[in-house]
């Protein structure tokens, strides 16, 4: 058995195109389409359900990192107006 090191992961993966929130929300809007027309039979239904349950689950994470994301930027810019102000 021969110890290998760790592979670095990436700080900040590239997103797969595939899973930009624009996309998953174009794909979850063809699903619902698709499901309200009727062209597809029961199970069918119940299978695009269960993609739709996939796409919003990855479309609010895609969400919620753009959300800390957004309050650590605020964060960060409250820290320099704070500095700022305190050596005026």
């Amino acid at each position: 058995m021969t110890d290998r090191p760790a592979k670095p992961k990436p700080a900040d993966p590239v997103p797969n195109p595939e899973e930009r929130y624009e996309v998953l929300v174009e794909q979850l809007e063809d699903l619902v389409e698709r499901i309200e027309s009727g062209e597809i039979g029961l199970e069918d239904s119940i299978k695009a359900y269960e993609q739709g349950i996939v796409l919003i689950t990855k479309a609010r994470s895609i969400l919620l990192r753009a959300e800390q994301r957004i309050e650590q930027l605020d964060l960060e810019t409250l820290r320099k107006r704070a500095a700022a102000d305190e050596s005026s």
